[in-house]
């Protein structure tokens, strides 16, 4: 028993240690993070099992949870929301092209969707796979959710005729955008942009990504046979996408470091809490869901229901007031995040 309880306590440790090893030095230091959420499952069970029996043992599993404390800090808050002060609303939704990749028969599904998107009232929206229709008045999203020029917007294009029909990433704001670029692509659904968005006599610099996908079908894991014959080019999708999201995110953090405002980044990461990626992120950014979410924050609505794999970090300088993932939007594989950030203006004038 106690030689079971050591290792235990020793691949936990380990685990928690290989978030901080890039998966570009070693393939399978991408993997091994994602037992995390299994050795804190076991170690809370250990505790239970070893009360009411060797309880000398104990110290073993409560030392692992004392070490991998951040690791249930990024699984699991209970925030309470600051409704007081006042800020600008903050949206991130990756939109699943508005379901435009399912064809001409799901009329009534795109028009929801972008209906949706075009009435949330947030002051500022990122919106992942962004389908945009030049072709068609009732799928062309930009001029629908500017809204009669409520809204200015930047779009860049991932894929398709940018004059026709298109995909991307795209920022819309209430607030004037001063500048906007592209930070990387890579010719698909994926990559990363940026405005610079004047909020009263602030500046903020806003970032919108959709890191390298898993490429992984739902469908295969929906039940045991799909997960035996695809578990092969599961592992080698999941090592190839862990490692093109480093070298991703490496991009955008030198991009980031560059900024001269304060910044917010949202988005698509395709990668979870227990990642080198998440991690290396964190070292300079603080996360909306840490400081104001509440429960597990799951943000894909397909089988692997249990992900959250969208974010939104923002600078050491601003303040975040409200998170919300919004589980009743259901149009898309992912559910919109929301978040309320306090003024840049009122923390200045506070200091």
């Amino acid at each position: 028993m106690r030689f079971i309880i050591v290792s235990i306590f020793l691949i936990s440790i380990a685990l928690f240690f290989s978030v901080h090893i890039s998966p570009e030095t070693w393939d399978y230091t991408g993997l091994l993070p994602l037992l995390i959420p299994v050795f804190l499952l076991l170690n809370l069970f250990l505790i239970v099992l070893l009360f009411f029996g060797r309880f000398r043992l104990i110290i073993f599993p409560i030392l692992a949870l004392i070490i991998g404390w951040k690791f249930l800090v990024v699984s699991f808050q209970w925030n309470s929301p600051d409704t007081v002060t006042e800020g600008f609303t903050f949206l991130s939704y990756n939109t699943m092209l508005f379901n435009n990749n399912w064809g001409n028969d799901n009329d009534i599904k795109i028009t929801n969707s972008i209906k949706w998107a075009q009435e949330n009232p947030s002051d500022i929206k990122c919106f992942q796979e962004f389908y945009q229709d030049f072709t068609t008045p009732s799928r062309n999203a930009l001029k629908q959710i500017s809204n009669n020029g409520a809204y200015e917007h930047a779009y860049f294009a991932a894929n398709g005729n940018e004059k026709k029909k298109s995909y991307g990433i795209a920022i819309f704001s209430k607030f004037p955008i001063i500048n906007s670029g592209k930070v990387f692509d890579n010719k698909r659904n994926n990559g990363a942009m940026f405005a610079d968005i004047k909020i009263n006599e602030d500046t903020i610099r806003v970032y919108n990504t959709h890191l390298e996908s898993m490429n992984i079908r739902a469908a295969d894991l929906n039940n045991l046979e799909g997960i035996k014959n695809q578990y092969r080019s599961t592992i080698r999708k999941l090592k190839e996408g862990i490692k093109l999201r480093t070298s991703q995110m490496l991009i955008l953090k030198k991009h980031i470091a560059g900024s001269p405002y304060p910044v917010i980044l949202a988005g698509d990461f395709n990668d979870l809490p227990y990642s080198y990626t998440y991690f290396s992120l964190r070292e300079d950014l603080e996360n909306a869901f840490e400081s104001k979410g509440r429960g597990f924050g799951f943000t894909y609505n397909k089988v692997l229901f249990f992900l959250r794999i969208d974010n939104m970090f923002f600078d050491k300088a601003l303040e975040v007031l409200q998170f919300k993932t919004l589980r009743e939007v259901d149009y898309s594989d992912h559910y919109p995040i929301s978040a309320v950030f306090a003024y840049p203006g009122q923390l200045n004038s506070s200091d």
